[in-house]
């Protein structure tokens, strides 16, 4: 089995009693109160990566901001360390291995360090925390993604279309039964792809409700600075998730399936992941696997409303899906913001950056960037180079699933217009209370049915 030199502690706090409220109020402490102490502070002092991260207005409308950010340069400093909103300067960063996505806990303040021990539990542990690959290096990061690439080549997702489509057309057929104004978040864009994730995995389709819940709780944990009674919420949905693993695991060690959690657990002793490496990929997995493209179709939808012309133009050029969901992810990426930090001194936009300096991505102000996109404010779905946005992150940490984000993006707005072309937003869309993940929590639509030939 492979050697893990951080399993016994961690294996440890998963031994220890559940749901102990100093245990809750330590992990909060550590995670998101002193965060949100650090960017409220920050904040005050006009700091924008503050504003940015504590102003609810801010959150919904962005791009003002990032344009403020980029007009102090490619690199500016922050209230979390450095932040850059430019295209170039990110993507270096992203490709580096000068930079990495975890950070020396054994350098961090004692009272940090005993913490974090204290706090330790497996059932509470979330997307944003070790071992997730998320937020590993190689070579654990390695060792992760060499196991789940082979579910997300190009061949493996080619061969998804099927299902993909298969399952857009059902959710299709039971949208023409409805009337009225429908939520198309909660009918359409978030079924979507917990039902292909959810076949990938080999989990019930039935706890699908189940899985959109934990999902959105394990996305609320990547905001820094969660309200305390945000975060207990979304720990519980969190040991929720974790009790389903469990049992999921055990009943694929007894009757496993072709599915890829299957091969996970079956894996031979000396590639064999320890329990908590398990729940931290699958959990990666599951939510990621349709987090993303939620967000994706909801915000394509509002767009292209937006620009009928262009809605309607693809109707008649179906061909053009493919450039419109690139386009879609560029000028309003489902995920915003990501950070590395410097593992040795290193030389960005000529501002000598020390290791262990933390630097936030804004990957959203990236996809805007004027020196790659001309008129970057423009939609346009007919945009020649938008497939060059980082909407996936760049080097070794790009989105294992970017390829079928990209199928379930083409396949279910190209099947909604088909359905629906006379389809309109109707009332006020709400955004989600994330700043990471940007997306709708409701989107009302009228749905307006035209005869079908």
């Amino acid at each position: 089995m492979t050697t893990d030199t951080s399993a016994t502690p961690r294996l440890a706090g998963a031994l220890r009693p559940a749901l102990s409220p100093a245990r809750t109020v330590v992990r909060w402490g550590v995670r998101h109160g002193l965060p949100a102490v650090f960017l409220e502070r920050g904040a005050r002092r006009g700091d924008l990566v503050g504003r940015l991260l504590r102003d609810s207005s801010v959150r919904d409308e962005p791009y003002a901001l990032y344009e403020e950010l980029r007009a102090r340069g490619p690199v500016s400093p922050g209230s979390i360390g450095l932040v850059t909103p430019s295209h170039a300067v990110a993507s270096e960063i992203l490709r580096s291995d000068r930079f990495g996505v975890g950070w020396d806990r054994a350098q961090a303040p004692r009272l940090i360090r005993w913490a974090l021990r204290f706090g330790d539990e497996l059932d509470a542990t979330g997307v944003a925390e070790p071992p997730s690959m998320l937020v590993v290096d190689p070579p654990d990061h390695t060792r992760f993604r060499r196991l789940v690439s082979r579910a997300f080549t190009p061949r493996a997702t080619a061969a998804f279309e099927p299902v993909v489509q298969r399952t857009a057309d059902a959710l299709l057929d039971a949208l023409e039964l409805r009337s009225g104004e429908v939520d198309l978040v909660e009918t359409y864009a978030a079924q979507l792809p917990v039902l292909v994730i959810a076949d990938l995995l080999g989990v019930p389709t039935e706890r699908r409700e189940d899985f959109l819940r934990w999902g959105a709780a394990a996305a609320a944990t990547l905001d820094p600075g969660l309200s305390f009674r945000r975060y207990v919420a979304a720990e519980r949905a969190l040991r929720a998730m974790h009790a389903f693993l469990r049992e999921h695991f055990a009943r694929l060690r007894r009757d496993p399936g072709e599915d890829l959690v299957s091969r996970l657990v079956g894996l031979p002793d000396d590639e064999a992941l320890t329990e908590r490496e398990l729940h931290a990929t699958v959990m990666l997995l599951l939510g990621a696997g349709f987090e993303t493209t939620v967000n994706l179709l909801g915000n394509g939808v509002v767009l292209l409303d937006a620009h009928r012309e262009q809605w309607d133009a693809l109707r008649a050029a179906p061909s053009g899906w493919d450039g419109a969901v690139e386009e879609i992810l560029r000028f309003d990426s489902p995920v915003q913001i990501t950070g590395r930090t410097a593992k040795e001194p290193v030389t960005l936009a000529g501002r000598e950056v020390r290791p262990g300096t933390r630097v936030t991505v804004l990957l959203g102000a990236a996809n805007r960037d004027p020196d790659v996109f001309p008129a970057p404010a423009r939609f346009d779905v007919g945009r020649a180079n938008a497939r060059e946005h980082l909407a996936f992150s760049a080097g070794i940490h790009y989105c294992v699933g970017a390829g079928l984000a990209r199928l379930e993006g083409v396949v279910g707005l190209r099947a909604l217009s088909e359905r629906f072309p006379a389809l309109r937003v109707s009332g006020r869309p709400v955004r989600r209370d994330l700043q990471t993940l940007r997306g709708f929590e409701h989107l009302p639509v009228a749905l307006h049915r035209v005869a079908r030939r």
